[in-house]
C-alpha cells in the first residue's frame, strides 16, 4: 500500500482496514474528549468521523481512545531481559513506542552493541528507537570494555531509528568545555540532545544548557526541577526502580507548562514492570494524585514524540501511525486493547503474538578478571575512611566520613555500623584493577552479593562482610559468564545469570522475575534490609551521580569530578 492509497481511504472512496466505532477519543492536540468514529488504513490513522466502512469494524461502545504510550528515556538493559522480552512486558501495559539509550551494552560491547540494540528495534514490535550513546566510557575514571567518540557515532547519524544523541552524562565535560564531548555534540547538532545533570546548578547549569542540551531525566527535588524547566529544558519525571521522582515532581506540573514536561521509567526491574507497569504507572499515579487526564496522557505520548520529532507519533489523528489504546477508565488506566501500527497486538494484558525474533547475540567472554588477584585486603594507612552512604530510593549516595575498623593493621567490614567492604572489579580487559572502598546502608550481617551489572561501566561489583565471601561471590560470577549472585562463605544461596554481556538473560521476563525475587530474597536472608539491593548496588559505581562512588580506579568524589584516597589525612 501507499499515501495513494490511504487518500483515497480517507476520502472515503475504497475500504479502510479498520473502523473503530464509537470511540471516545481523548484529543491530546485539540484537548477535547469526544465521541467519533477511527478510520485505519495501511498502518495509519486516515480519518476520524462519521461515513467509513472497514473490512474490519469494532464497536467500542463509548471506550476511551487514547494513543500508545511513549517512554522518553529508558535502559531496556535494567530489565534484565533482551527487548523482545521487554516488549512482552510493556506493550500489553499501552507503552507501544520508546525511547532507549543502550550504553549499557555499548560500555561492554562497544558499537556492537548499539547494532545489537537497532536490529532487534527494526524486528520487534515495539516501536525502539536507539538514541546514540555519548558516554562510553562515562568518564576516564573507570574503565569499561570499549571507548565511543564522534568519528564511532557518525555512521548513526543516517540511521532512522536513531533520533539523536543519548544522555550526556559527562556533565562537568560538557560545561567546561571537553573537546571530546563537543565533537559529539557538533554532530548531533540538528537531532534530540539529551540531558544528565543531577544537582547541577547556577553558572555551570548555564554553560551545560548552552552547549545545546535539551532535556533532563536526573531532578530529584522541586528546585532543581524548577530552575532547569526555567533554562529550557524539557522535564522528563522519573519513575524508575530506584529512582522515585514522580510524586514529589509533580507539583511542578501546570496547565501552563506541562507541555514541556514528559515521562520516563529510566531503569525498571522485571517485577516492576510485570506487577507495576511502565508509563502506564506513572499516569495512574499522577492521575490519582489530582493531575488533569488529559494533561498526563499529553505528557505521556504526545509531549514525548514531539519532542523527539516523531511526527508520526503520540496522537490519534489522520496521518499518524495507529497506535492507540482502548480503556473503560481514564482514572484506572488499564489498557484493554492495544494497537499497534492498526494491528491488535495486546488484550487484557496478554500479547497476542510474537513476531520472529532476530538471531541471537554472539557471545564473547564478558567476565575476564584472569588479572585480579582478589585480594580484597585493606591496610589501615589511617583512622578514618571515606564511606558512600546510600540513600533509600535514590542514586545519589552521601560522601561520609568515619572512624574506621581495624584488625590486625587492616580496615575491615563493621557490621555494627553497617559499614561494609566494597569492591569494584575491573572484568573486561583481565587488567587486574580493583577498586576498593566502604559502604554503608546495605545491612548484611554475613556474607556477600555481587553483580555484573554496575553502571555504567558494568564491572564486577561486590559487598561483602568478609573477604572470603567476597571471593566466592566473584569467581561465581565468573565462572558462569556473569549475573547476580548472593553467597554466605563458600556457599551460594541464590543466582541468576545474565549471558548476553553479563545484563540480559534471554529466557521469558517471568522466569528472570522469579529468580530475581529469590536474589533479593537470598540477600535479605543475610541481613539487607533494602528492598532491592541489587538495584541499589548497581549503582554505587555510577561516578557521574553525586556524591562518592566507586569504580575500578577507585573512589570517586563526583562534586570534585576526582579520584580521592579511601583514608582522610
Amino acid at each position: 500500500m501507499s499515501i495513494v492509497d490511504r487518500l483515497a481511504a480517507a476520502r472515503g472512496e475504497i475500504e479502510c482496514d479498520l473502523v473503530l466505532r464509537d470511540a471516545r477519543l481523548v484529543n491530546v492536540i485539540s484537548g477535547e474528549i469526544y465521541l467519533t468514529d477511527i478510520a485505519v488504513h495501511d498502518r495509519h490513522v486516515v480519518a476520524l468521523g462519521d461515513g467509513y466502512a472497514g473490512a474490519s469494524e469494532v464497536d467500542l461502545d463509548g471506550s476511551y481512545v487514547t494513543p500508545g504510550l511513549i517512554d522518553a528515556h529508558v535502559h531496556i538493559e535494567s530489565s534484565l531481559v533482551t527487548p523482545p522480552e521487554f516488549a512482552r512486558a510493556v506493550l500489553p501495559r499501552g507503552v507501544t513506542t520508546v525511547i532507549t539509550d543502550p550504553h549499557e551494552i555499548a560500555n561492554v560491547l562497544g558499537i556492537a552493541g548499539i547494532h545489537y540494540m537497532l536490529e532487534r528495534a527494526r524486528r520487534g514490535q515495539l516501536s525502539m528507537f536507539v538514541m546514540a550513546s555519548s558516554c562510553v566510557p562515562a568518564t576516564r575514571m573507570e574503565t569499561s570494555g570499549a571507548r565511543l567518540e564522534a568519528a564511532d557515532l557518525a555512521p548513526l547519524l543516517d540511521h532512522p531509528w536513531v533520533p539523536g544523541l543519548a544522555e550526556l552524562m559527562n556533565y562537568p565535560g560538557v560545561a567546561l568545555g571537553d573537546e571530546g564531548m563537543l565533537d559529539k555534540l557538533a554532530l548531533f547538532a540538528d537531532r534530540a540532545l539529551d540531558g544528565h545533570a543531577p544537582a547541577m546548578t547556577g553558572k555551570r547549569l548555564n554553560a551545560y544548557v548552552a552547549a545545546g542540551v535539551q532535556s533532563e531525566h536526573e531532578c530529584t527535588t522541586l528546585a532543581e526541577a524548577r530552575e532547569k524547566l526555567r533554562l529550557g529544558l524539557t522535564i522528563f519525571i522519573r519513575e524508575g526502580t530506584t529512582t522515585r521522582n514522580l510524586l514529589p515532581l509533580l507539583p511542578l506540573i501546570t496547565p501552563e507548562n506541562h507541555s514541556a514536561i514528559c515521562f520516563c521509567t529510566d531503569d525498571r526491574v522485571p517485577a516492576d514492570l510485570i506487577d507495576e507497569g511502565s508509563i502506564d504507572f506513572m499516569l495512574r499515579q499522577a492521575i490519582a494524585a489530582g493531575i488533569d487526564p488529559v494533561m498526563a496522557i499529553r505528557m505521556g505520548s504526545y509531549n514525548t514524540a514531539r519532542h523527539f520529532g516523531l511526527r508520526k507519533y503520540g496522537a490519534v489523528v489522520p496521518g499518524r501511525y495507529a497506535d492507540l489504546l482502548v480503556l473503560p477508565d481514564l482514572r484506572d488506566f488499564h489498557a484493554q486493547q492495544v494497537y499497534r501500527g492498526g494491528e491488535l497486538v495486546a488484550k487484557d494484558g496478554i500479547m497476542l503474538s510474537q513476531r520472529r525474533q532476530a538471531r541471537p547475540l554472539d557471545r564473547p567472554a564478558s567476565v575476564n578478571i584472569g588479572g585480579a588477584s582478589l585480594d580484597f585486603t585493606i591496610p589501615a594507612r589511617g583512622e578514618t575512611i571515606r564511606v558512600i552512604g546510600t540513600v533509600l530510593d535514590q542514586v545519589v549516595t552521601r560522601h561520609l566520613v568515619e572512624s574506621a575498623r581495624i584488625v590486625k593493621g587492616c580496615a575491615v567490614s563493621d557490621v555494627e555500623r553497617d559499614i561494609l567492604k566494597f569492591a569494584m572489579i575491573e572484568r573486561h580487559r583481565a587488567s587486574g584493577k580493583v577498586g576498593l572502598g566502604f559502604i554503608k546502608g546495605f545491612g548484611l550481617q554475613r556474607g556477600a552479593i555481587a553483580g555484573t551489572v554496575a553502571h555504567d561501566h558494568h564491572n564486577l561489583a561486590v559487598i561483602g562482610v568478609d573477604d572470603s565471601s567476597m571471593r566466592a561471590a566473584a569467581l561465581a560470577l565468573a565462572d558462569g559468564g556473569g549475573g547476580l549472585v548472593a553467597v554466605d562463605g563458600e556457599r551460594i544461596l541464590a543466582s541468576l545469570p545474565l549471558p548476553v554481556a553479563g545484563l540480559l538473560s534471554e529466557a521469558p521476563i517471568e522466569e528472570v522475575r522469579a529468580d530475581y525475587d529469590r536474589m533479593v530474597r537470598a540477600a535479605q536472608s543475610l541481613g539487607s534490609s533494602l528492598p532491592d539491593p541489587f538495584m541499589a548496588m548497581s549503582f554505587m559505581g555510577l561516578e557521574v551521580i553525586p556524591c562518592l562512588k566507586l569504580t575500578d580506579h577507585g573512589l570517586v568524589d563526583v562534586e570534585r569530578f576526582e579520584v580521592v584516597d579511601l583514608f582522610v589525612q
